[in-house]
């Protein structure tokens, strides 16, 4: 496991070169003018000043919780080249640890006035952190990029207002709601153009919403939109399609299966999968116990060698149990808590996963708050991947995917769903489901 990350090291001094390009950016020339700034480094230093002890603090919590093991020659590397390539020059620690970073760092920062010793920290935080495995995951967070994490979980788009996608007052009832819909609907479908099309599909998506007591209940006193979606779309076949994982999303599910729940003829269940971004983890030991029952190991994590399972914390929900037949859709855009419940239902035997090898976005990213602060206006963080995912091959989900029992890759892809379940409806519907773009199908 940890030789196929380490091999990366081999050839990190030329990849990090692009990898610091883009990350700087447009500030480069800024940077580069740093480089005649430089003065002769100062060798004995009493005490750290908050730039190094900034810059210390993250190399402290890289190594105490990144999910992988990284000596401390190997992340005197990160912060030697991420140096270099911002102010130019050979800055080797020697010795080659935390003790002889230390004063390498210090010499650079006697060079630069105070803006540029601030400009200089955040940016070699963000180098480091961006070129930890895999490349790109983790970060520097400001306030703001917290916040928005934040919004991202639960699903919550400040800058949306589904009120007013319908012309509507925030807070109107569900009768208005239902006028509003309906003159939108008469006024822009027999309109041809793009522009109405893309109006009366928004005034769709915030009517699905607020014509729903529930979720209109919800979206009225958070602003977080439904992550569950759920349609009969035949006597048969109940079609449940997970957008996104937020702490809700369990509740959210179980509303929806209790709607048609004992409905007479439903027994096929068609867990929808696709273009799902994950989210919250938290609720994985709750949603999974429902379809492989209680106190069953449902999934594992790996963090610096060593791995952790997960059991499910409750059991079966009557509302599913009538389901004897169950389909699960993925494709290359399910990622990350997704593809954790794909894995699990596919090691339980639950179901038939139909579609495309998931995206393979195995990881867990953990926010760290930073003690030492380099400016008075801002508050940064550290977004760090602490912990890999494992599928159920026990192999990693990061680099892999899940596949799918049925590729639809394969032009017989019809006939050997068909050969699961031996029912010619369910194959028909589920390929009318995947013929519909996942984001506007209701």
């Amino acid at each position: 496991m940890k030789k196929k990350y380490k091999k990366y090291l081999f050839y990190l001094a030329g990849l990090i070169g692009i990898v610091v390009i883009l990350v700087i950016g447009a500030t480069g020339g800024y940077f580069y003018s740093l480089k005649s700034m430089i003065t002769e480094p100062i060798i004995e230093i009493e005490e750290k000043n908050k730039y190094t002890a900034f810059l210390l603090e993250i190399y402290d919590k890289v190594q105490e919780n990144y999910w992988d093991t990284l000596s401390e020659a190997e992340l005197n590397n990160f912060y030697k080249l991420g140096s270099e390539k911002l102010v130019g020059g050979s800055h080797s620690p020697n010795p080659n640890n935390k003790e002889g970073l230390e004063p390498m760092l210090e010499g650079i920062l006697s060079g630069l006035n105070e803006d540029q010793k601030q400009e200089f920290s955040s940016k070699l935080a963000t180098i480091v952190l961006q070129n930890l495995q895999p490349i790109g995951r983790s970060g520097l967070y400001t306030t703001q990029d917290e916040q928005a994490l934040q919004n991202k979980v639960t699903n919550v788009n400040p800058e949306k207002d589904l009120y007013e996608d319908l012309g509507l007052e925030k807070g109107a009832s569900q009768e208005e709601v239902e006028v509003a819909y309906k003159e939108k609907e008469k006024e822009l479908a027999p309109q041809s153009s793009q522009g109405a099309k893309e109006e009366l599909e928004k005034a769709k998506s915030a009517y699905q919403v607020l014509s729903d007591e529930d979720k209109k209940k919800r979206y009225d006193g958070s602003g977080a939109e439904p992550t569950v979606y759920g349609q009969v779309i035949s006597p048969n076949i109940f079609h449940i399609h997970l957008q996104r994982f937020s702490p809700v999303t369990f509740e959210e599910f179980q509303n929806e299966a209790n709607k048609v729940a004992g409905q007479e003829g439903l027994d096929t269940l068609v867990l929808d999968l696709r273009n799902n971004i994950g989210g919250s983890i938290d609720i994985l030991p709750y949603f999974l116990g429902p379809f492989i029952g209680q106190d069953q190991y449902a999934y594992e994590f790996l963090h610096q060698g060593e791995r952790t399972p997960y059991k499910t914390k409750i059991g079966w929900l009557n509302s599913l149990v009538q389901y004897k037949k169950v389909v699960i859709l993925i494709n290359e855009n399910s990622q990350s808590t997704a593809e954790l419940i794909a894995a699990a239902l596919k090691r339980y035997n639950v179901g038939v996963l139909v579609g495309q090898t998931t995206r393979g976005w195995g990881t867990i990213e953990r926010v760290f708050q930073l003690d030492n602060r380099i400016s008075e206006g801002i508050k940064y963080s550290m977004f760090l991947v602490h912990t890999l995912t494992l599928r159920d091959d026990n192999s990693p989900i990061e680099g892999n995917g899940v596949s799918p029992n049925v590729s639809t890759s394969n032009s017989d892809w019809t006939t050997q769903l068909s050969s699961y379940f031996d029912s010619s409806s369910i194959t028909s519907r589920v390929k009318q489901i995947l013929n519909t773009d996942p984001s506007s199908y209701y």
